[in-house]
């Protein structure tokens, strides 16, 4: 057993802090003469402090001798360059390597006095005005709280890199929140969840047998399902993932867990609906929110439409149509169902002509001045609609005016849309949440229009609106399976639909573009020399730049994951220089990345998959300054796990986008997603060239496999039977 020794110094540098589990690497300055490398799993520290670390030496095979440290005390620093270092790392928003070095010039070793007691006086410090002073205390103020709550946090032996998060939701009242009842965090808090809060609590001496954890554990294994897709767990499904997450005795458990149910049914916390002999768990706002889609349907079905129209005539200017905008009979078909049906389906593969009959059917609007708005859930797929359509179209978000102070829609019931005519785009990608938001914000006598490819994945949000709507035959459904002559020249619209037909792609038709390239490849370390030279040599040839490329795969994980393969590109097309950058999640952002967006963020109106740029990283201030499309928004950098290198991206988070060029990388390491769907959707992702890379045989079993993921929704017996929760 090796002995331990203290060793005492100043952090001169950080070479690696890692925010998920503090394990951090840094050169401890130990006197004028002598410096060493410290590493070791840490409090989050900061260059300039001075540390007095607990551990021993190890000689590291790569990197020679280092002090491996196991525990850390820290205090500020007193010397005028630690305080320099202290100052200028980031630790405090508005105060740089610049400020650092003029504040310490000028007040000397009194600097954080100053700051703390008597911040006014640093105004005569040139260039800090009261807006800067203002900024100053604030984030002095901020520090020392979430100071406090990294004590604690370490006290309970949890990493401290998630202090700034709670700070942020809970303020000076996150230490009450936190010991009233730690398992709020799981539930408030994006990015931390209950295997964190759990431990919290443990430590803090809730039985690991209580009600109190197990109601929690029920609320996260619900949220997981949600999650995955589903708005409901059946009752043996939730007790037994329960039991496993709590890892106890199901016999112990069994008693507890019937308490917890029977308290979260009283206070109104979960809903139960017994159907086909089984029983079902859901959340209010699962229930309220799918029940709500069907009993707005059924109102608008039964109320009668204001839109007087001639349909005789319209119907005989459709089927008289020539030239470029003749119509086939479903197209014609479809354009006076939505005319004449108050809720219409719309659907059908690339190249089949929905753009053509969403044009047509806004000419035959505009005959009779009738008041319609364009939508989309997505800012690229409400550009690509008003581009095509030549109308003003806007992502639903902003059609339903949200609101951030609020966090909820300002059209509803109470304040509907002004028109006659709704029509919603992708609508595949519409989660029952914004479906329910939608139908709540239409008026009884308008007309709703959804158009979608029933093909493509389902919404990455839970439910399964769309083909729910269809599987109930409750609403008009018109199907476009013709692919027009102009779409058939087209490898990739040609193959989207073999694919969806269970047939194999081609790399080789007569009469076609070379718009569809399949590199067969078996082994999965290979494919990173693919893309090196397809990004490095291949793209210019064909055609096109770097930015126009999209890497989608299935997956996150593995040699040929988004996380890997994004490490990979961004080396090869924003490789390290001496810009700036930020660590965050082991990854490097840098100036000019592109990233994407993981979450719904409601504050900054950014939405789950949203893909940006960053313009700059502004370490004085802590910020990244990202760019998604027309808007440039601010991200503190406690608020980047909302973010991820784009390079590569998960075909899951391309719904809704196309990209000029498309790669796909599929192989038999993907095999737990690999499903017809996810291959249709990534082809169908792809604007002017696609290409494949990958196993014949896992191609082939994913084409093979349609079944998908069965998603646990009632969306459909709401619509036709009068099941109720209880």
């Amino acid at each position: 057993m090796q002995q331990k020794e203290t060793l005492s110094g100043t952090v001169d540098r950080i070479i690696f802090q890692s925010a998920e589990n503090g394990f951090s690497v840094f050169i401890l300055q130990i006197n004028s003469n002598s410096s060493t490398t410290v590493c070791g799993y840490l409090p989050a520290i900061t260059a300039g402090e001075q540390v007095q670390l607990s551990g021993s030496w190890t000689v590291h095979p790569k990197f020679g001798k280092q002090f491996q440290a196991d525990d850390c005390t820290k205090t500020v620093p007193t010397s005028l360059v630690g305080l320099k270092k202290y100052l200028g790392s980031g630790l405090i928003k508005g105060i740089g390597p610049t400020y650092a070095e003029k504040l310490v010039n000028c007040f000397g070793d009194k600097v954080l006095d100053i700051i703390d007691q008597s911040p006014e006086k640093l105004s005569v410090v040139p260039g800090i005005g009261p807006k800067r002073i203002e900024k100053i205390t604030h984030a002095w103020k901020d520090q020392k709280e979430v100071a406090n709550i990294m004590v604690f946090l370490r006290e309970k032996d949890i990493s401290a890199t998630y202090a700034a998060k709670i700070y942020k939701r809970y303020g000076k009242e996150s230490i009450a929140f936190l010991t009233e009842n730690p398992y709020r965090l799981s539930q408030d808090i994006w990015g931390i969840g209950f295997k964190i809060a759990d431990q919290i609590a443990q430590n803090l001496g809730i039985p690991a047998d209580s009600v109190k954890r197990v109601k929690a554990a029920m609320h996260h294994v619900i949220l997981q399902e949600v999650g995955n897709g589903h708005l409901y767990v059946e009752l043996d499904n939730l007790k037994a993932k329960t039991t496993k997450l709590l890892e106890l005795d199901a016999t112990i458990l069994g008693q507890k867990m019937k308490n917890g149910l029977h308290e979260l049914y009283n206070t109104n916390e979960i809903k139960l609906i017994s159907h086909d002999n089984q029983h079902f768990v859901t959340s209010p706002q699962n229930y309220f929110s799918e029940k709500g889609c069907a009993l707005k349907i059924q109102h608008l079905l039964e109320h009668k439409s204001k839109l007087i129209l001639d349909t005789n005539k319209v119907y005989e200017q459709l089927r008289t149509a020539k030239g470029e905008v003749e119509l086939n009979d479903d197209q014609q078909k479809g354009i006076m169902a939505c005319l004449t049906n108050k809720v219409s389906i719309i659907t059908g593969g690339p190249g089949t002509g929905k753009t053509t009959l969403i044009k047509q059917l806004l000419n035959a609007l505009d005959l009779c001045n009738t008041k319609y708005r364009l939508a989309a859930p997505t800012g690229r797929a409400a550009k690509r609609m008003a581009q095509s359509t030549r109308r003003d179209a806007m992502t639903i978000h902003r059609l339903l005016e949200f609101d951030v102070s609020t966090y909820r829609f300002t059209k509803n019931e109470q304040d509907a849309l002004n028109l006659d005519f709704l029509i919603i785009d992708e609508a595949s990608m519409i989660d029952i949440f914004l479906a329910n938001a939608i139908l709540k914000a239409v008026p009884l006598d308008a007309h709703v229009v959804f158009i979608g490819d029933i093909h493509q994945l389902p919404s990455v949000g839970a439910g399964n609106f769309l083909n729910d709507l269809i599987t109930s035959e409750k609403v008009n459904c018109t199907r476009l399976t013709k692919i027009f002559r102009q779409a058939q020249d087209s490898m990739i619209v040609v193959n989207a639909h073999r694919i969806n037909q269970g047939e194999f792609p081609t790399s080789s038709l007569p009469g076609t573009r070379r718009d569809f390239i399949f590199i067969k490849e078996d082994d999965p370390a290979n494919v990173a020399g693919h893309l090196q030279n397809i990004f490095t040599k291949e793209i210019k040839k064909l055609g096109f730049t770097p930015d126009q490329v999209n890497v989608l795969v299935p997956m996150n994980r593995g040699v040929v994951g988004t996380q890997t393969i994004n490490s990979h590109l961004q080396e090869i097309l924003n490789p390290a220089t001496n810009q700036k950058h930020v660590m965050r999640h082991g990854t490097a952002f840098r100036v000019n990345d592109r990233v994407i967006q993981l979450r719904n963020n409601y504050d900054k109106l950014v939405f789950n998959g949203d893909m940006g740029t960053i313009t700059e990283i502004d370490i004085t201030e802590q910020q990244l300054h990202i760019q998604f499309g027309g808007r440039v928004l601010e991200y503190e950098f406690s608020e980047l796990d909302e973010l991820f290198l784009a390079y590569a991206i998960t075909i899951h988070k391309s719904q809704g986008s196309e990209y000029p060029v498309v790669i796909i990388p599929i192989f038999m390491q993907h095999f737990t997603l690999l499903q017809r769907n996810l291959i249709y959707t990534a082809i169908t992702r792809a604007k002017k060239l696609c290409i494949f890379i990958g196993q014949t045989k896992a191609i082939a079993m994913a084409i093979k496999n349609n079944k998908g993921l069965d998603r646990k929704t009632f969306l459909q017996q709401f619509l036709t039977s009068d099941l109720q929760a209880r």
